[in-house]
């Protein structure tokens, strides 16, 4: 799959759906793969890029819903479009609650999936931009030494370099060195714009922590 183009994948077990979604996502420049289970698509895995997962509902062995559920504990950023053509208030309710994109009925109009598609392919964009912009604040991070990493953390706390000093026992002439390496490494020339860049890493961090917890256990 190349990570540069935006990937549906489409799991249904009915082969001339299958083949009628790819014609349509292709159509609009997008790629298209497809999987006549969720098994098969589960063998797909990992997945690269911007996607959004297609999906029917009623399916041999692991139902979509279940399929969901399993995403949701794998990946819990990949966008889920369901398409069935049988569904009830409750199924319904219970899989948009898990954070997919929408549930359609078939048959289905043309642009009414796209536009499902679309908003799931931006979503999904978007949110492996922000992984990338807190993957990247990290690695700054990592390649702080320890000493580094204490002067930062005092600084973030509103230390000022006197008494940083006096909580490590170094001299405030060498806070001051490190305190300059610390902003050189992070890429920033601040204490405003480090604080900013740590604490939207932490924030990111925490959500994508928190949806961990609370996805299902599939």
């Amino acid at each position: 799959m190349n990570p540069a183009h935006p990937t549906v994948l489409v799991v249904d077990d009915d082969p001339a759906v299958r083949a009628s979604m790819e014609r349509l996502i292709r159509s609009v420049g997008w790629k298209a793969e497809s999987f006549a289970s969720a098994d098969a698509f589960l063998e797909r895995l990992p997945l690269a890029g911007t996607c959004c997962l297609l999906l029917d509902v009623h399916m041999p062995g692991t139902t979509g819903t279940g399929l969901q559920d399993m995403m949701c504990a794998l990946d819990g950023d990949l966008p889920v479009v369901f398409l069935t053509g049988q569904a009830d208030v409750p199924t319904c309710a219970a899989s948009m609650k898990k954070g997919a994109v929408d549930f359609l009925l078939k048959p289905v109009n043309d642009e009414l999936l796209l536009d499902a598609l679309r908003r799931g392919l931006e979503r999904h964009a978007a949110q492996c931009a922000q992984a990338a912009r807190r993957d990247g604040v990290q690695s700054r991070i990592d390649s702080l030494s320890p000493r580094e990493r204490q002067v930062m953390d005092g600084v973030l706390c509103g230390r000022l370099n006197k008494q940083i000093a006096g909580d490590m026992e170094i001299s405030e002439k060498t806070v001051k060195v490190h305190r300059a390496r610390v902003m050189e490494k992070m890429g920033v020339r601040s204490v405003a714009e480090l604080v900013n860049l740590c604490g939207a890493a932490l924030v990111a961090r925490a959500s994508a922590a928190q949806h961990r917890e609370t996805a299902p256990a599939g």
